[in-house]
């Protein structure tokens, strides 16, 4: 049994495979809505990025100063120990700064971060201001120091003993 299949295209067969003469198809390519649409969804692909990444800078910016506050509190441990002379962190927090003594230059915490300070009753100065001391062998007035933004909240332990600063996530 035999079976002619000249002249027969198979649907999977391709217009130009059952022809020995050259082939002429039309050029396949996308069109314009197609391009469009693909265009649009790499938009909103990378706009979804985007949002995820932003959302991520609030925690970030939180670190950010809870890492240069703990960097402060080290750097006047370290004066102290090296001077033998006390040394504080002064915490304005109506005016959300701190400042180390011994430098000019006040550093800002953004308005939008909360700050909670405990610390020795002698320590505070003022409304809404309080230090951190550190004395020449080391050891300092100890204390914490809270920053939360939202539900987000670092805190910064410093122990009176030591004078090291932890910082932990909470």
């Amino acid at each position: 049994m035999s079976f002619n299949v000249q002249g027969v295209k198979p649907p999977y067969s391709s217009p130009c495979t059952l022809h020995l003469a050259p082939c002429v198809s039309r050029q396949h390519g996308f069109t314009l809505l197609e391009l469009t649409v693909v265009l649009f969804v790499v938009v909103l692909g990378f706009s979804v990025i985007g949002l995820n990444l932003s959302s991520g800078s609030d925690s970030t910016e939180l670190k950010a100063a809870a890492r240069d506050i703990v960097s402060a509190l080290r750097y006047a441990r370290g004066q102290a120990l090296m001077t033998h002379q006390e040394t504080t962190v002064a915490l304005d927090l109506g005016d959300n700064s701190y400042s180390v003594s011994g430098r000019d230059k006040r550093y800002r915490i953004p308005e939008t971060i909360d700050v909670t300070v405990v610390t020795a009753q002698t320590e505070l100065t003022g409304k809404g201001a309080a230090n951190i001391r550190f004395f020449a062998d080391g050891s300092s007035t100890g204390g914490r120091i809270t920053l939360e933004r939202g539900q987000t909240s670092w805190q910064i332990d410093i122990n009176w003993l030591t004078g090291q600063a932890e910082l932990e996530n909470e």
